[in-house]
């Protein structure tokens, strides 16, 4: 008995131009960023010190070396730098790289990091002497600030200080709001006596206020706490050579990040964990 065999037509079609596709999807994700002509960059328009669409924030100017050093041209794709951020950016290629991401983040391949920076005290130098330490029996009597959800937040709770603290949002729509400028410019203003912040802001807008404050690591501190953190520059986990390239080149700039970042009063420390106090 013979048994019939049926085609069906649409259905073969649909099968090869699944395949089609999925061979398409695998070459693509296969491409390596270093086969472009441009560096495409993905950062938020409104998030100084760090970056902004006017190019003016520390990242674009380190982003500006890297792409001279590999003879590309810049192309920014600007997104908001808050939840879903990586997700809506490089995963999707809308970019080939992100700068200036912790090397804790496991969302991306990161690749080596070129500044290591702290949590820190901001302080009007009128407050003598200066705090060093979150142990610091003063505190018990200050008016704090500190963004929720940080590491310095934890403390503060086991210490016992909430009740002495104004809380800043970590979550916030950067086109709108700065709570971590906010927690700075307030202990310039004196509407708080002592803010803890993640370093790189609390010494840029330690700069821009104009009462005279004083930024110091928080150095000194539980470590089973962390308050230091290596930053770097983030690509696909799919993409090991472009990573050697950005390694590379991160390496042969470094001299010249180190002064970007000393001109924005980022507080650095070594390899050791120690501060590198700017003269």
């Amino acid at each position: 008995m013979k048994v019939a065999r049926t085609v069906v037509p649409g259905l073969v079609i649909a099968l090869v131009l699944s395949i089609v596709a999925s061979q398409a999807h695998a070459a693509g994700s296969n491409r390596q960023a270093l086969t472009t002509a441009h560096l495409r960059v993905c950062a938020d328009p409104n998030n100084l010190p760090f970056s902004n669409d006017s190019e003016e924030g520390l990242e674009n100017r380190v982003i500006d070396l890297l792409a001279k050093e590999l003879g590309k041209e810049v192309r920014y794709t600007w997104f908001p730098q808050s939840v879903g951020f990586v997700r809506n950016t490089l995963r999707i290629r809308q970019c080939d790289l992100i700068s200036g991401i912790t090397t804790t983040s496991e969302k991306v391949q990161n690749t080596n990091p070129y500044y290591h920076s702290a949590y820190a005290i901001v302080q009007r130098t009128s407050l003598q002497p200066p705090i060093t330490s979150m142990a610091d029996e003063r505190l018990k009597s200050l008016r704090l600030g500190v963004v929720a959800g940080t590491p310095p937040a934890d403390i503060l709770a086991v210490n016992q200080l909430l009740s002495n603290v104004k809380p800043y949002h970590l979550v916030a729509d950067t086109r709108r709001d700065a709570p971590a400028r906010d927690a700075v410019m307030d202990v310039a203003s004196g509407e708080t006596d002592v803010a803890f912040i993640w370093g790189p802001i609390a010494g840029y807008f330690a700069k821009q206020a104009e009462e005279q404050l004083l930024v110091t690591p928080l150095l000194e501190e539980d470590n089973r706490v962390r308050m230091n953190y290596r930053v770097s520059m983030a690509v696909r986990f799919n993409e090991t050579d472009w990573k050697r390239t950005v390694n590379a080149a991160l390496s042969k700039i470094q001299p010249q990040i180190d002064e970007i970042l000393q001109d924005y009063g980022v507080p650095l420390l070594n390899d050791r964990g120690e501060w590198l106090a700017q003269p």
